[in-house]
């Protein structure tokens, strides 16, 4: 009875032991609850108390009485064991609710600190009832680029000069940051969401864009001149955002595109109607309001955008009320003639809409986007010849016809394309896009509209072991009905003695490139892309973003620099290669 007495007395010590420090916890928690010290000592306890239970069972008394003692000791002590790691967990609980109460901590309903980061996702954090995620694309490449220009026939006109063999360049390529994120509101059905996104140069000084061929207020770098909106959504009837976006005609064959931002972007011929390197359809609309719809039907999916002109002027020539920039990116400085309007492409109203189908390897788009009102009077300008009228502030032709002609050259402009793309097991991928842009415009104006063509885009792309890839992409543009001529193309006349190009203004762009992964989305690519136009035709080699531009723009030895933004010599062979670094997040 003695070695059984002494056993209960070392147990009931444990145990004492135990429901003092469970005490000493809670009473410590009126403050702060028990601290992390604490808890790691009460934990340390319980280990000791179940191994001085194990020990007790293996070495039961001889005698039933002792036996049947320590099994009682050890149940008592498996109990204690048991609340003590009940109340462990309840300190731990306490502990950080008075951490919240202090203002050290706050938790939202999910139980989530603030910008806590979400698990599975390097940066996204939660605020308190929604997240909030940071994104970017970093994308420096170094660059050679050659065109033919030296070769032209130039039909009497003076010829180009400067640098036209290979020239080496360092560009950024379509690089930007942003945040973007939702916030629950109340008991609201519905989320509050958010982007704010800025692109930027890394190889280049921010400032207005001014080369050859473009002259824009628009500043790289300024807040926020990217994408950015805010509007409200919902799992279950989709999102509806305001602010200003790449359309849905643009994005909706994005995965089409995997040369974007390098030489040879699809951009350089789809969705560009008249060459050079704007990108009249597949860009971004600004003051824009825009429906994005949920997946239904089993994998079908739309969007629906509408941005009003803001433009008092019924022929589109002013300025976009609260826009840097004319419509259709262009400034009054960039067309022909230098006139002082908004008419070398600018427009009034824009809508955007595309519908998708996705079912497991296959993908099929269709996307529409019509242009209200878009201004091409510069075009005839350059070909009549101007006088500035003083109270119109705008510079027309001097003749009758040139006059008719200048006035009717504001038509509306709309553009359809079909793509199809199909992921096959051997980890090829295949797409296919149709493109039809229109611009319409009376007859008598016929032989100058180089707005309205065909185009296809054919896409393979094939991934390799040990993260590489190979991409081939060969975009085709068709004939024009008609082509107002360029620096060195013009040898056709009118009835009235102004001069025009015969619409031979075809043009073929083919691209290669090679990309290898490193680290999550770090990529090394390297590709090779020419444009091949034709005798009228004036596609450049990387439109879409890219930070230096080869194009159809050259000094003349009675011009150059900036000077020379209306000297465009057509039917260039254009070729360049690059390699670069990527890396998005």
């Amino acid at each position: 009875m003695n070695r059984s007495w002494r056993r209960l007395r070392l147990c009931a010590g444990i145990a004492l032991s135990v429901l003092i420090m469970i005490l000493g916890a809670s009473s410590s928690a009126n403050a702060q609850a028990a601290s992390e010290a604490q808890i790691k000592a009460l934990e340390d306890r319980i280990d000791q108390l179940q191994r001085t239970v194990d020990k007790l069972t293996a070495a039961q008394a001889k005698t039933a009485d002792e036996a049947e003692a320590a099994r009682k000791q050890a149940s008592q002590a498996q109990t204690q064991a048991s609340q003590a790691q009940t109340q462990a967990a309840q300190a731990q609980t306490q502990a950080a609710q008075a951490q919240a109460q202090a203002g050290t901590v706050e938790l939202d309903s999910s139980g989530h600190r603030f910008l806590e980061r979400k698990k599975g996702t390097p940066s996204t954090f939660y605020t308190k009832g929604g997240e909030i995620s940071g994104y970017g694309n970093l994308d420096v490449s170094f660059d050679g680029t050659t065109k033919d220009a030296k070769g032209l026939t130039l039909n009497g006109n003076s010829p180009p000069v400067g640098n036209f063999g290979w020239m080496p360049a360092i560009s950024t390529n379509i690089s930007y940051l942003g945040i973007r994120g939702f916030q629950r509101i109340g008991d609201h059905p519905f989320n509050f969401i958010y982007q704010l996104e800025v692109g930027f140069d890394i190889s280049a000084t921010p400032g207005l864009k001014l080369s050859n061929s473009q002259i824009s207020d628009t500043v790289n770098g300024a807040l926020f001149n990217r994408n950015t909106y805010i509007g409200l959504s919902r799992a279950t009837w989709g999102a509806i955002k305001i602010g200003k976006t790449d359309a849905p005609y643009k994005t909706t064959t994005a995965e089409f595109n995997p040369f974007s931002g390098m030489l040879g972007d699809y951009a350089v011929i789809m969705g560009n109607t008249g060459g050079d390197n704007r990108v009249e359809f597949g860009t971004r609309l600004d003051h824009a309001i825009w429906y994005e719809s949920p997946k239904f039907g089993g994998g079908f999916q739309f969007n629906a955008l509408f941005a009003p002109g803001q433009n008092r002027s019924s022929t589109s020539d002013n300025v976009a009320s609260g826009e840097s920039d004319c419509a259709g990116g262009n400034a009054p400085e960039s067309g022909a003639n230098s006139p002082i309007a908004c008419n070398d492409g600018a427009f009034s109203n824009a809508v955007s809409t595309n519908l998708s189908y996705t079912k497991g390897r296959l993908y099929i788009t269709a996307a529409y986007e019509f242009h209200q009102n878009v201004n091409r009077q510069s075009d005839i300008s350059s070909m009549y010849g101007v006088t500035t009228v003083a109270t119109g502030g705008t510079d027309v032709p001097t003749t009758l016809t040139g006059i008719t002609l200048f006035n009717q050259d504001v038509a509306n402009e709309d553009a359809a394309k079909i793509g199809i793309m199909y992921h096959f097991p051997s980890n090829t991928t295949v797409g296919v896009i149709g493109e039809d842009m229109h611009r319409y415009l009376p007859s008598d104006l016929k032989f100058q509209n180089e707005r309205q063509r065909y185009g296809t885009w054919l896409v393979v792309s094939q991934k390799l072991r040990d993260n590489n890839s190979v991409h081939f992409g060969w975009a085709h543009a068709f004939q024009t009905p008609g082509d107002p001529g360029q620096h060195n193309d013009s040898t056709f006349l009118t009835t009235d003695g102004a001069t025009y190009a015969a619409h031979r203004n075809q043009a073929d762009m083919v691209t290669l490139a090679y990309k290898h992964t490193f680290w999550r989305n770090l990529t090394w690519y390297i590709d090779a892309a020419a444009t091949f136009n034709g005798p009228s035709a004036h596609f450049d080699l990387g439109a879409g973003g890219r930070g230096v531009t080869t194009d159809c723009h050259d000094a003349n030895s009675t011009s150059s620099g900036v000077y020379a933004n209306n000297h465009c010599y057509t039917g260039t062979t254009l070729v360049g290669v690059s390699s670069g670094l990527q890396y998005k997040f």
